[in-house]
């Protein structure tokens, strides 16, 4: 199959930095934005169909990690963000050098201070703000304790593993478009 796996919607154009790093298999749909050095990984799917996705510098979109923007619900990921395998942020934002975990849920208006992680399975409902600093767990989600310095160096490091990563995957898989 050779289609490409950044697609125009009706009037809604994917901006893709020429840095940035996509698998394959990855689909970027509409009206979204990958900053410098993005990397999204197998099976991601980020979707701009009814409203905007802007994804800071660095960040990184693990497998099988899902991003929509419904009507109104424009989606926001700060730079040096993680957003880790089967993670979905739905019409939310998730603010710069956080980590969302494993299969973690955020919903639609939720906002996600900076330098936060999201456990993996937690669920942020619907208009929820997470403080900057705050790891939420559970279902719903709720604050646990606050981020420490070695949180963030853990961020930063498997940050750097993945960029590192997606360099070889640049040289070894191919481009569909």
């Amino acid at each position: 199959m050779n289609e490409c796996n950044i697609i125009e919607y009706p009037g809604k154009k994917p901006r893709v930095h020429a840095t940035a790093y996509i698998d394959p298999r990855a689909r970027i749909l509409g009206d979204v934005t990958l900053n410098e050095k993005v990397v999204v990984l197998y099976g991601a799917v980020i979707r701009g169909d009814d409203d905007k996705v802007i994804i800071g510098r660095k960040s990184v979109l693990l497998e099988h990690t899902l991003v929509e923007a419904p009507s109104k619900n424009p989606v926001t990921i700060g730079e040096h963000t993680l957003i880790s395998h089967g993670a979905i942020v739905h019409g939310a934002t998730v603010g710069s050098y956080s980590l969302v975990g494993i299969g973690a849920i955020i919903l639609n208006g939720a906002r996600i201070g900076h330098e936060s992680i999201v456990a993996a399975g937690a669920l942020v409902p619907p208009g929820k703000v997470i403080p900057d600093r705050t790891i939420v767990a559970g279902i719903p989600a709720k604050p646990i304790r606050k981020v420490t310095e070695n949180d963030l160096v853990t961020i930063k490091e498997e940050l750097e593993s993945v960029h590192k990563k997606a360099e070889i995957y640049r040289k070894i898989l191919p481009r569909i478009c």
